[in-house]
């Protein structure tokens, strides 16, 4: 299960850095050759979005360790990590091409792109939308934050890449309609780009940095977990559950209460039964931790839990 997983979302990060890593250098010498400052502010974020997928790579690669004495809950949070990273690379990108294209309105603006820039956009986003929903839903599927963080960088490129063709394509109609203004529309896309990208990776970040810092489900996302539990025969009340995030999978720490009067094996075997209960219903569970109490009547008893079995010793009452 975890090795198929790892396996698809892999596969899905190298299709990502093969059709970057073309995108960039087709747009590069394209936007060069055309002069438009926009193709070529497009093609930088396409050559960050190589170094976003092959730190999400790593990253992956990294969350498939098994845990070690060092990293006993294992390495599932090398996945946000690499998120993180994914996020400071476009808030980086951003930065320059708003500047950049600042500079290009500052210094003046003389020709339109060639009409040829046009058919590279398009491909771009033909490209990047497809890219964007297979690894959204592969993404969700299979529970990777990694994925997930490049697959809306994916669909950010889309949006990009729709304000550069308005741009370039309302520099060739200026030129064409005698418009010395419009020629400004293929710098201002390339502004309207950097917008795009650090808007998308100040969203991606803070959600990465969220769930890196010990994130735990609320209390109506855990609420089947909790019900699960007190359908184990011998669960008497679910004292306190929680179940932290992970990276792609979730780890959860348990209190439950048992018979006073029953064996510590036998508190034990209930325990087991729980564990094994939770894990085998929900494959995104990983491990989960309990402690056992003596129920002490502060809790109705459960359907599974008859009262007249317990003869409760005054001191817990």
């Amino acid at each position: 299960m975890q090795k198929d997983r790892f396996a698809r979302a892999e596969f899905a990060t190298w299709l990502g850095i093969v059709c970057n890593l073309l995108l960039a250098v087709v747009k590069g010498i394209v936007g060069f050759f055309a002069g438009s400052k926009a193709l070529i502010a497009d093609a930088a974020n396409s050559a960050a979005d190589v170094a976003g997928s092959v730190a999400a790579l790593i990253g992956i690669k990294v969350a498939q360790k098994p845990p070690d004495k060092d990293h006993p809950y294992g390495h599932g949070k090398a996945e946000s990590i690499a998120a993180i990273v994914v996020s400071v690379l476009m808030l980086i990108v951003a930065v320059e091409v708003a500047l950049s294209s600042f500079r290009t309105l500052y210094n003046g603006v003389s020709e339109a792109p060639a009409s040829y820039a046009l058919i590279v956009i398009g491909l771009t986003i033909i490209v990047k939308e497809a890219l964007y929903r297979y690894k959204i839903r592969l993404g969700k599927e299979i529970a990777s934050q990694a994925l997930v963080a490049v697959a809306w960088d994916h669909r950010s490129d889309v949006l990009t890449s729709i304000a550069v063709l308005i741009g370039v394509g309302g520099a060739m109609l200026g030129a064409m309609w005698n418009q010395p203004w419009m020629l400004y529309l293929d710098p201002i896309a390339g502004i309207v780009v950097s917008g795009f990208i650090f808007r998308m990776g100040y969203l991606l970040a803070s959600h990465s940095i969220h769930n890196t810092m010990d994130h735990v489900l609320h209390e109506e996302d855990a609420a089947e977990l909790v019900r699960e539990t007190e359908r184990v025969s011998g669960v008497i009340a679910v004292d306190q559950l929680r179940a932290r995030e992970h990276g792609h999978y979730v780890i959860i720490d348990l209190k439950i209460s048992v018979s006073p009067k029953i064996s510590v094996i036998e508190g034990h075997e209930i325990g087991k039964a729980v564990k094994q209960a939770l894990m085998a219903k929900f494959s995104h569970v990983s491990d989960v931790f309990i402690h056992i109490n003596p129920y002490d009547g502060r809790y109705p008893y459960k359907n599974n839990v008859d009262s007249d079995d317990y003869d409760f010793p005054d001191i817990l009452h």
